[in-house]
């Protein structure tokens, strides 16, 4: 995939020069977390005789639990067999003992080290709640260190799930000196909902899709990337990678 779209090259440099904060998703993101979740629901639609396809996970990706919950049993038509309750107890079961083995995605060491050793200051928003989180970050914790704050889905401040702007809001807030203008944060994100609760806020926003993600989605981000390998943060005003950096 290539940049499908690139708002960044057409920013004059008072917008490009505008970025002072940069702001995370976790799953599918910075952890490859979401393949957890797609082999946990087919195996739990299997039952019904029914199949777990890409437009339904979209329309789940960045949701709160319960929120994802709701579409799951909905969309597929078993809300009369199994309800959004007892479909996350179930999932829960199945997902404790996969989240100690996430793996950091491709480039996404590498770009928290660098923002971190340019004084970039950086947070996390992610719709996951606090045990999850811990058991996702736990061979992680000395990337994660570098973030100012982390907000996450069961945060009190969060009243709604993405595509509401509520986490990105309260992210803002929690950097010091207050919220900060929304044209200064860069998001980082992979799902549609999460690029819209973005937008909503006012922010600036790259996504990192999963590639079989239709590419109808792609059209809400500002920038399309196929890996944080590929973002060059000299098109947002932020300083260069070294040659030496590694990918």
């Amino acid at each position: 995939m290539e940049n499908s779209k690139n708002a960044a090259s057409d920013f004059n440099s008072s917008s490009k020069s505008s970025i002072t904060h940069v702001i995370f998703d976790m799953d599918g993101l910075l952890l490859d977390t979401e393949n957890f979740y797609t082999q946990v629901q087919e195996i739990i639609l299997a039952r019904y005789n029914k199949t777990f396809d890409w437009s339904l996970k979209a329309k789940m990706m960045g949701k709160k639990a319960i929120e994802a919950a709701r579409v799951f049993v909905e969309e597929t038509g078993i809300q009369d067999s199994l309800s959004a309750e007892d479909f996350l107890v179930e999932r829960e079961d199945m997902l404790r003992s996969k989240f100690p083995t996430s793996e950091l995605m491709p480039g996404a060491s590498r770009l928290i080290r660098h923002l971190n050793a340019n004084g970039i200051p950086m947070a996390v928003a992610t719709g996951s709640h606090r045990r999850h989180f811990e058991l996702k970050t736990q061979k992680h914790g000395e990337i994660f260190q570098f973030m100012h704050h982390i907000v996450l889905g069961d945060d009190p401040e969060v009243k709604q799930g993405k595509p509401s702007p509520d986490i990105f809001l309260a992210a803002s807030r929690r950097f010091e000196g207050g919220q900060l203008e929304p044209c200064r944060i860069l998001v980082f994100e992979d799902a549609p909902s999460g690029v819209l609760a973005a937008k909503n806020a006012g922010m600036f926003v790259v996504m990192v899709p999963d590639p079989r993600l239709d590419s109808s989605y792609h059209a809400m981000a500002d920038q399309v990337l196929d890996s944080l390998t590929n973002f060059m943060p000299e098109e947002w005003g932020l300083p260069p990678f070294a040659d030496k950096d590694v990918k």
